[in-house]
């Protein structure tokens, strides 16, 4: 959905009609301004869904959300945000559902150990949600960026520790940081439950279409794992082109 530009939902149905032409067998929604998931907007999401064969994967929201802010109140509105995006997850049948992790803040940054505490404990509360409602979480690796968290995997590992908590392997964001695509796919093998393939020069997030880019996908792409692939681009002629890149690759 990083490729549906308008403010508002009024073609989203016409929308998701070129993207079933274009082959694609379901829509990644990213519940962000102006498009949030919310009780409200169920209702338009399900029956425009409903007209159409795609499936759905979720993109919870992530902006000015920390869940693993000292802050508890701060803490506590983003894991009710979170725990909300899950139970409307289930009802629209999402095949899985991303998170970002905790951000770093000047405290957290002071307070190294506690932080790691508290964003585990966050992380485990959003798993057991994530049982309760039967809904499959993915918590996604971040691009470079000063505040962000888990840009690398030894340190989405050490952020995760024992929690039991799926993966969402983002290839653009990693060929921002380190590039170690091998080591990531061997470190969290089938704890990877969903991708989002996009691509960039290696210094910034751009989610340009894949071959775009300097991510190695002739090498790449036969290792990723048999999983939902999202492509995270930012029209659908740049999803047309990438779709095509990839399935020629495949």
């Amino acid at each position: 959905m990083t490729a549906y530009r308008e403010k508002t939902l009024k073609g989203f149905d016409e929308w998701l009609e070129q993207v079933e032409a274009l082959g694609f067998d379901f829509v990644e929604l990213v519940s962000e301004w102006p498009h949030y998931l919310t009780k409200e907007t169920l209702p338009t999401f399900k029956e425009a869904f409903s007209a159409h064969r795609l499936k759905v994967t979720l993109h919870a929201p992530f902006s000015d959300l920390n869940l693993a802010s000292f802050n508890e109140r701060i803490r506590e509105a983003s894991l009710g945000i979170i725990r909300e995006t899950l139970v409307l997850a289930a009802e629209l049948d999402a095949l899985v559902v991303t998170i970002h992790p905790g951000h770093c803040s000047p405290v957290s940054v002071r307070n190294r150990r506690k932080y790691l505490e508290i964003h585990r404990e966050s992380l485990r509360r959003i798993a057991r949600w994530g049982e309760e409602y039967g809904v499959r979480i993915g918590v996604e690796n971040m691009p470079r960026f000063p505040i962000l968290d888990a840009q690398t995997c030894e340190r989405l590992a050490e952020v995760i520790g024992d929690v039991e908590i799926g993966i969402t392997f983002d290839v653009g964001h990693l060929n921002t940081t380190t590039g170690n695509f091998s080591g990531f796919l061997e470190r969290f093998g089938t704890r990877i439950i969903h991708l989002h393939l996009h691509d960039n020069s290696g210094k910034s997030d751009e989610h340009l279409a894949p071959g775009e880019g300097t991510v190695p996908w002739e090498t790449l792409v036969p290792r990723l794992p048999d999983t939902t692939w999202a492509l995270e681009v930012g029209n659908l002629q740049s999803a047309r082109k990438g779709l095509e890149f990839l399935k020629n690759l495949h």
